[in-house]
């Protein structure tokens, strides 16, 4: 993954973290990376599913302040033709401050393949949240 995004013009990836599957661990380091580093982007991977210790999307969902529901609709539409798993999939995409937060499965397979989905949309997504005036059209 690390390498489809550093591939991809205007993309640096610049913090990495193993984070426990706790929603309070989880929700400082979305709130640290977003608040105090001012990450344009921030993509976690796993803690999708329905497993008891998936709570990334509660966390995400905690400290987001917009939902960004198109992104994650069209990653489960989009896995839906390979699985039909990705029905209970529960990514969250949404927007805190000026950073845009994308919930991928915790498999590096799916993880590649619903980054693939968003890639095209997240330069503009994110020149929108921090403030661009031009039309999307």
């Amino acid at each position: 993954m690390t390498d489809l995004l550093t591939s991809t013009p205007g993309m640096d990836v610049r913090w990495r973290a193993i984070v426990p599957d706790e929603e309070t661990e989880i929700k400082a380091v979305l709130i640290s990376w977003a608040d105090e580093e001012g990450a344009d982007l921030i993509l976690t991977t796993g803690g999708t599913g329905l497993s008891p210790r998936d709570v990334t999307p509660e966390a995400t969902s905690a400290v987001i302040q917009r939902a960004v529901p198109g992104m994650a609709e069209a990653m489960r539409a989009e896995s839906l033709l390979k699985t039909p798993h990705a029905m209970i999939s529960r990514a969250v995409v949404g927007v805190r401050g000026k950073t845009l937060i994308v919930n991928l499965p915790g498999s590096p397979k799916g993880a590649v393949e619903n980054l693939k989905v968003v890639l095209p949309a997240l330069q503009h997504a994110i020149e929108k949240i921090q403030g661009d005036p031009s039309e999307c059209a």
